[in-house]
Parts: C-alpha cells; structure tokens; sequence
C-alpha cells in the first residue's frame, strides 16, 4: 500500500485524472471492464485523493462523467451494432453469462441499468444490451446517470476512506500492522472475486449443458 501510494503521487495530477478518467470510459464504451474493472480505477483516484495529490471533489465528478459518457457509447454502439456484436467469437466464452444479463434486463427494464453498474460483468455489456433491446435514450441516460453517479461516488470515497485510514492505523500501531490490515482486506476481495468466478463458470456450464442437449 505505502509503495502503491509512493507510485500514486509520483506521477503528475493531470495524468492521473486523464488515466483514471479514460479507464472509466472505456469500460463501458469498448469492453475493457472483461480485463481492468473501473472500480479499481476510481478507488485509486480516490487514494491519491487522500494523499493531497488530486482534489477529491474534482475525481469524484471526472469519474461520474466518465462513467456516464462510457455508458452512452456502449448504448450506441449496441443500437448501431447490437446483433453482430452480441454473436461476435470473443462473447462466446461468456454466453452465459451474457443470456443471463439479457435476462436481467428483460426482467428489471430500467433498473438493470442502475444495478448492474455494480457487477463488473454486467456493466461492461448492459448499455450496449440496452441500445440493441431499443429502450428510448432518455429513458436510459436517466437510471444510467443516477447509477452513475452512486457508483462513482462510493468507489472513489472508498479509495479516500482507505487512503486516509491506511495513514491512521500506520500513526497508531505502525506500518507492519497497518500492511497486515491491508493484506486481510485484499485478501477478502480475491476470495469473493474467487466466488463469483466460480458462480460464473457455474451459469457457463449449465447454460453450454442446456444447449447441447437440444
């Protein structure tokens, strides 16, 4: 963590806003969320937040508007595209996966949008979902702002929180404990990332069982 926050405030403000920013977008815009999840993006603007080097309330509203803008693309880019890029060869392996957002959206219209902003899977195909099922723009760029806007909010104050709580608890018991803390914390994240990979590959399997029994 000290090392991370060491790399956070050696490179130029600009250039973290921009990095920060551009991964936001291209999550939801070109797919880049099936390899870099914007979560980890905003929590380190929000780290560097912490740390004095960006202003907090400048990254919060860079990742709101990032993550809206990424959104409105990948909408368009499923209402110009949506059934060549839904049947494309790189999906093939997520086609579970994929049925089961199509499903979600079928089901929750509007609010899919909302709350699958916070499933990284979810969030990186929903809008172009949304743009091939035809539902109207305005209707869209409302619950996709409001997500948007949640989202961002709490991930990048999330970075803050840690940022600032890191320095806290290394003031209070020292460094050693404060990296223990961090590791048991990391370490939290991987077995639930762990989990969902496997709930994955659990929905992939039964969906690939489902058609080849047809």
């Amino acid at each position: 963590m000290e090392s991370l926050m060491h790399r956070i405030l050696d490179i130029a403000p600009v250039w973290v806003y921009l990095t920060v920013g551009l991964l936001v977008f291209a999550e939801d815009a070109i797919f880049v969320g099936f390899v870099i999840p914007g979560e980890t993006a905003a929590v380190l603007g929000g780290v560097a937040a912490s740390q004095g080097h960006v202003v907090l309330g400048v990254m919060i509203a860079l990742v709101v508007v990032a993550a809206i803008a990424g959104d409105s693309v990948g909408y368009e880019v499923g209402k110009h595209f949506g059934p060549r890029l839904l049947n494309a060869s790189f999906l093939d392996k997520h086609r579970g996966r994929l049925d089961k957002a199509q499903d979600f959206l079928a089901r929750r219209g509007g609010w899919a949008v909302f709350l699958g902003r916070f499933t990284a899977f979810f969030r990186a195909v929903m809008p172009a979902l949304v743009g091939a099922s035809r539902m109207p723009y305005p209707r869209f760029l409302a619950f996709n702002a409001f997500g948007g806007i949640v989202w961002g909010a709490i991930f990048v104050v999330l970075g803050y929180v840690a940022g600032n709580s890191y320095e806290t608890v290394a003031k209070t018991v020292g460094r050693d404990i404060a990296i223990a803390v961090v590791v048991v914390l990391i370490l939290g994240v991987i077995v639930w990332k762990v989990r969902e990979h496997r709930q994955d590959k659990k929905i992939e399997s039964e969906y690939h069982a489902t058609h080849e029994g047809r």
